[in-house]
C-alpha cells in the first residue's frame, strides 16, 4: 500500500523550501500539463510491502494553473491527502493578525463569478465550499499564530488597493484573499476527495497599495511558518 501526500503551491520562491525540506526531485514525463512541474519523494518499508510518498506540483499563479495541477495529480496518483500551502493577503487588519500569522480556513468562496441565476446545477461554482476539519481552536505559537475557522475568498486578481480591500471585506466578512484554493478544492470535490483537504495560508501583506512589494519581502518568513503547520498534518 502507498500513502501519497500531493501538495499544491504557486510560485517558485514557495515550492523551493518545501523541495529542499524533503528533498524533492523533478519528475519527467510527457503527461505533466506544460506549465506545471512535479516533484516527488518516496520511502519504501519492504517488510510491510508499503511506502510514503510526498508528491509537489509547482503550479502557477491563478484557478486555470491551480486546476490543471490538481487534475493531473488525481489522475495519476493514488491520494490520501490534498495540502494546498501558499501565501495570502489579510482582509482584516483591525483586529490582532500579525503578518506571517498562518490560517487554516474552513470557508472558500469564488469571489469573480457572477451570473445572476439561482438554478441549482450553478451550485458547483456560486456556493462557498466548506471543510469542516477546520473547525477548531486557534493556537499562538512562540513565532506566530495559528488562526482558525476564517473565510477564504479566490479570485484571479492581485489585491494591492486599500478601496478594492475595504469593499472585500465589508461585502461578506471575507478575512484572507489569494488565487487558487477555490479551484483546487472544486477540482477535489469533483473526484469526490474533498474530505482529503487541508488549506494552509500563511499573511504575507494586508491587500493593500504596499502588498505588492510586501508580498515578497515576507514571503520567505511566512512560508517557513506555514511548513511548521505542514509538518504537523502531513
Amino acid at each position: 500500500m502507498q500513502l501519497t501526500k500531493a501538495i499544491i503551491t504557486a510560485m517558485n520562491e514557495e515550492a523551493d523550501l518545501i523541495i529542499k525540506k524533503y528533498n524533492l526531485e523533478e519528475v519527467k514525463s510527457d503527461k505533466i500539463p506544460k506549465t506545471v512541474k512535479v516533484y516527488e519523494w518516496e520511502r519504501k518499508n519492504f517488510e510491510e510491502n508499503s511506502s510514503d510518498k510526498i508528491v509537489l506540483a509547482l503550479a502557477g499563479i491563478g484557478k486555470i494553473s491551480a486546476t490543471l495541477a490538481t487534475s493531473y495529480l488525481l489522475e495519476n496518483y493514488e491520494i490520501n491527502k490534498i495540502i494546498n500551502i501558499w501565501i495570502a493577503g489579510n482582509l482584516d487588519n483591525s483586529w490582532d493578525v500579525k503578518i506571517w500569522d498562518v490560517f487554516i480556513p474552513n470557508t472558500f468562496i469564488q469571489h469573480d463569478m457572477y451570473l445572476p441565476f439561482e438554478w441549482k446545477h450553478l451550485d458547483y461554482a456560486k456556493k462557498a465550499i466548506f471543510l469542516d476539519y477546520a473547525i477548531w481552536e486557534n493556537i499562538d505559537f512562540t513565532k506566530f499564530g495559528l488562526i482558525m475557522n476564517w473565510v477564504c475568498l479566490t479570485w484571479d486578481q492581485f489585491v494591492d488597493d486599500e478601496k478594492a480591500q475595504i469593499k472585500l471585506r465589508e461585502d461578506l466578512s471575507w478575512d484572507v484573499v489569494e488565487m487558487e484554493a477555490f479551484a483546487i478544492l472544486s477540482v477535489a470535490r469533483a473526484y469526490n476527495m474533498l474530505d482529503k483537504c487541508v488549506v494552509i495560508k500563511a499573511v504575507s501583506d494586508w491587500a493593500d497599495s504596499e502588498s505588492q512589494d510586501a508580498h515578497m519581502d515576507n514571503l520567505e518568513f511566512a512560508m517557513e511558518n506555514s511548513i511548521s503547520v505542514l509538518e504537523m498534518v502531513i
